[in-house]
């Protein structure tokens, strides 16, 4: 899982650059249609929780505890939430929401891992 935590981790960082630009272009033209929706607004907070995630990645990719698989599981988890509730016609951001998901559910599954005894 360490070369999947570093790996995941620097996409995420580079990709939430991407996301960032792309949502303050869909913001600004929510606003100048006037149409009422948040899905610029929902992708700058998905590609800021997109670089926490990246962060908190690559920093516990050695770790032996728990924690940090947590903290990716909550961050990415509430990042793909907002992406996928939020997303509006911005489609965009339904697929940065499925990475965020599939970051979580990896998150998830090494928990799981790391609870069960190692056979000797």
């Amino acid at each position: 899982m360490k070369i999947w935590k570093l790996v995941s981790g620097i996409l995420s960082i580079v990709l939430s650059v991407f996301v960032l630009f792309q949502s303050c272009a869909a913001g600004l033209s929510n606003s100048l249609e006037n149409s009422g929706e948040v899905g610029g607004s929902a992708g700058v907070l998905v590609a800021i929780l997109l670089l926490a995630g990246g962060i908190v990645a690559i920093a516990v990719r050695n770790s032996q505890g728990r924690g940090g698989n947590i903290a990716l599981a909550v961050v990415f988890g509430l990042a793909a939430l907002l992406g996928f509730a939020l997303a509006g016609s911005y489609s965009d951001l339904r697929i940065w929401a499925g990475w965020c998901l599939i970051c979580a559910v990896v998150a998830v599954i090494d928990i799981v891992r790391s609870r069960t005894p190692k056979a000797q």
